[in-house]
């Protein structure tokens, strides 16, 4: 169980602390059955190479999980992912790490919500980021 954190722990400029995933190419296939994305280039080697890929790439709505998951690991059940936002601009490879990435860029309460807004991002071995998005998070107060 993660530890709670609460509205007043944040402060703008925090870094959250980094999820790294290492998806197979069985967790893609797991994925594809899952969502319902079966588009080949994220499981069809022979495919993805037509395609003009290198190789199959990770689905963006996975990074996007990935992402989801760095973010509930880090603010605990009490906490909620209020609205998030992401653009696919890199292709992201199996068997290959990935890192999950965030920064607290605002803080605010509205609404008697305790907000906190977020830069979210994975990024590949090379330090590119991959899938650049935004996220708002909803966060108990001490002071409830």
């Amino acid at each position: 169980m993660a530890k709670q954190l609460y509205y007043e722990d944040v402060e703008v400029g925090i870094d959250i602390p980094t999820l790294v995933k290492h998806p197979t190419t069985q967790q893609l296939v797991k994925w594809a059955g899952a969502s319902g994305d079966y588009y080949q280039i994220h499981y069809d080697k022979d495919f993805a190479i037509a395609t003009g890929l290198d190789g199959i790439i990770v689905h963006g709505r996975l990074k996007i999980a990935f992402l989801v998951q760095m973010l509930t690991d880090w603010i605990g059940d009490e906490g909620k992912v209020k609205k998030l936002a992401c653009q696919h601009r890199g292709m992201d490879l199996p068997a290959v790490d990935m890192k999950c990435k965030g920064k607290v860029t605002n803080k605010y309460v509205k609404d008697g919500e305790h907000c906190v807004e977020c830069e979210i991002w994975t990024e590949n071995p090379e330090g590119r980021k991959t899938a650049p998005g935004t996220a708002t998070l909803v966060l108990p107060s001490r002071g409830k």
